[in-house]
């Protein structure tokens, strides 16, 4: 099941994109996974920090078409398109067949007690714990320290953190030592889609890759400058890549 370095990944935009099938997971005693979609390397090209934390990453799986479709003109490489919904359906499945346990860091109390009675009823074998941390920027070290308590307290299998990026990654990688858990994961707006408090676009958006173009049309104001914007500066990276020869 353990995959080496070069079986499970492909080199692109300088990132190592796992390329493999969820359930080929490498297998460590802590796996910290992030994503990476168009907007998230965009504002990791601006964001030392947030680059640090998504190369250091154990697992970076390819959330958005764009890295998927650059994946296969710089590199040739057909990879499929991991969502952060996808690994976090995948993690309630494997943990609802062991019996395991899953902690929520992030969000409001409410969207979290949404997300408690969805789990309850989908996956009735999975233990559920939650802390909602202030919303704010940046959090002091006496909040960083409750927030690491009460993960710890519980001793989840599964961290899911969902307090939107570049925030959720760079407390992710600055805290994994401190976490006892056995896979780490920031998967930002997922939280609100499985409560239901932000619709995720249908599958027939997400089957032809216009997964982006739905969540636009539902939230226009919001998503306009990541995906618009943000958009023609990956065309420009990508265009960059391609004809400097870096990949």
């Amino acid at each position: 099941m353990m995959l080496t370095e070069v079986d499970s990944k492909v080199l692109c935009l300088g990132y190592p994109i796992y390329k493999s099938s969820l359930d080929n997971l490498p297998l460590k005693s802590k796996l910290l996974v992030n994503t990476i979609n168009q907007y998230s390397y965009c504002i990791a090209e601006e964001d030392a920090e947030f680059k640090k934390a998504l190369l250091d990453s154990d697992v970076i799986l390819p959330d958005g078409i764009g890295i998927t479709l650059a994946a296969k003109w710089l590199n040739g490489t057909s990879i499929k398109k991991i969502a952060g919904a996808d690994f976090h359906e995948f993690q309630l499945k494997r943990l609802n067949e062991i019996n395991g346990s899953c902690f929520y860091l992030g969000a409001s109390n409410e969207t979290l007690a949404k997300i408690e009675k969805r789990l309850k009823n989908e996956y009735p074998n999975v233990i559920f714990g939650s802390y909602s941390p202030p919303f704010k920027t940046q959090f002091t070290e006496e909040e960083n320290l409750r927030m690491i308590e009460a993960v710890n307290s519980f001793n989840p299998d599964v961290l899911f953190v969902g307090m939107t990026a570049p925030k959720q990654e760079k407390w992710s990688y600055a805290h994994k030592d401190q976490l006892n858990v056995k896979v780490i994961c920031s998967i930002g707006a997922v939280f609100d889609f499985y409560a239901g408090t932000v619709d995720r676009p249908g599958k027939i958006w997400r089957s032809i890759g216009l997964e982006w173009f739905g969540r636009l049309i539902k939230e226009p104001k919001r998503m306009s400058k990541r995906y618009l914007f943000y958009g023609v500066v990956f065309a420009k990276h990508l265009v960059d890549a391609k004809f400097s020869k870096v990949s």
